[in-house]
C-alpha cells in the first residue's frame, strides 16, 4: 500500500513538474476585450501586413477563410479579434512591446470584443439577461464566441496559460454605456472575476483602458472619458490611455487606422513603463 501511494505521489510530481516547465515565462500574454473599437473598425492597410513572428495572437473562434482555428496561436497579422474585424489598438500595442523588449520575449494577445455591446455582456453572472435584450445583428457576433464572450475569453486564457504568463488586460469600451454611473463598478466586477478565474494577482495584472474618440475629432461619446478616468479610483492597478490626437472616422465613434496605430502604441508604451522598460 505504501509503495502504491509513493508511486502515485511520484507520478503526480512528475506531471506537475512537466506542467510548470512547459510554461514559458518569456511568453507574455495579454487579454483584450470591449466593443467595436477594441475589435477594430478601420480596415488594415498595406503597412500593417508586416508583423514580427514574436508577436502572436490566439484565435478565439474558427476563421476558415484565414486558416485559423479556435485556441491556436498564429502570427498577429490583422485581424486579431473576430474573423471580419479591422485594425485594433491591440495590433500596435503588441508591436510596440516587441520593438522594445529583448529578443527572447514573445508577446501574445487574445482579443474577444463585440461591436455595440454594453459592458454587461462581459458580466460573468448576468450576461444572459443582457443578451435577451441585444439587437438581432449582435446575436450572430455573440454566437461566434459560443454565446458567452466572457466565458470564451477565460477559456482561451486558460489554454494560453499552458504556454505563457498573463501580464495584463486591455479594454476599450464605453460608447454603449452613456451616462452609466455604475460603469466603473461593473468593470471592477469583470476585472475581479478574471483575476479569480485565472488565479492572477491584482498587483501584477494591470488593466489598461483607452479613452473614447476625443472632442477634437467630434467624438460623440467624448464626455464618457470622465467616467473612464474614475477607473483608477476603484481599481488601483487601472491605467487610462489618452486618445488625444488619435484621428477618428466621420461617424464620430471609431478611430481611423492611423488613430488605432497611435492609440495602440500608447497602450504599449504604458505597459512598458509599468514594467520598468525605458524606451
Amino acid at each position: 500500500m505504501r509503495l502504491d501511494i509513493r508511486f502515485r505521489l511520484t507520478m503526480l510530481y512528475l506531471i506537475l513538474s512537466t506542467m510548470v516547465f512547459s510554461q514559458n515565462p518569456n511568453f507574455h500574454i495579454y487579454l483584450c476585450f470591449g466593443q467595436s473599437n477594441m475589435a477594430g473598425s478601420a480596415p488594415a492597410e498595406a503597412q500593417d501586413s508586416l508583423v514580427d513572428s514574436r508577436f502572436r495572437m490566439m484565435s478565439a473562434m474558427d476563421c476558415m477563410d484565414k486558416d485559423r482555428k479556435k485556441g491556436k496561436w498564429y502570427t498577429a497579422t490583422p485581424p486579431i479579434s473576430d474573423c471580419n474585424a479591422g485594425l485594433s489598438p491591440a495590433d500596435y500595442f503588441g508591436r510596440t512591446l516587441i520593438e522594445n523588449l529583448p529578443d527572447s520575449i514573445i508577446v501574445g494577445v487574445i482579443n474577444v470584443s463585440v461591436g455595440g455591446s454594453r459592458i454587461e455582456l462581459f458580466d460573468k453572472e448576468n450576461y444572459q439577461s443582457y443578451i435577451e435584450t441585444a439587437p438581432d445583428w449582435m446575436l450572430g457576433w455573440i454566437r461566434n464566441y459560443g454565446g458567452n464572450p466572457y466565458g470564451r475569453l477565460v477559456e482561451m486564457a486558460k489554454l494560453a496559460q499552458k504556454d505563457g504568463v498573463i501580464k495584463g488586460f486591455l479594454m476599450h469600451q464605453g460608447e454603449s454605456n452613456p451616462n452609466d454611473t455604475l460603469w466603473t463598478q461593473k468593470v471592477k466586477g469583470i476585472y475581479d472575476n478574471l483575476l479569480s478565474d485565472l488565479n492572477l494577482c491584482a498587483d501584477n495584472t494591470p488593466l489598461l483602458a483607452g479613452e473614447l474618440l476625443s472632442a477634437e475629432f467630434a467624438g460623440k461619446c467624448h464626455l464618457f472619458n470622465a467616467f473612464i478616468h474614475q477607473l483608477p479610483c476603484v481599481i488601483p492597478n487601472a491605467h487610462v490611455i489618452s486618445s488625444e490626437g488619435c484621428p477618428g472616422m466621420k461617424d464620430g465613434l471609431h478611430f481611423t487606422a492611423e488613430g488605432y496605430r497611435i492609440l495602440g502604441k500608447r497602450y504599449g508604451e504604458r505597459m512598458l513603463s509599468l514594467q520598468g522598460v525605458n524606451k
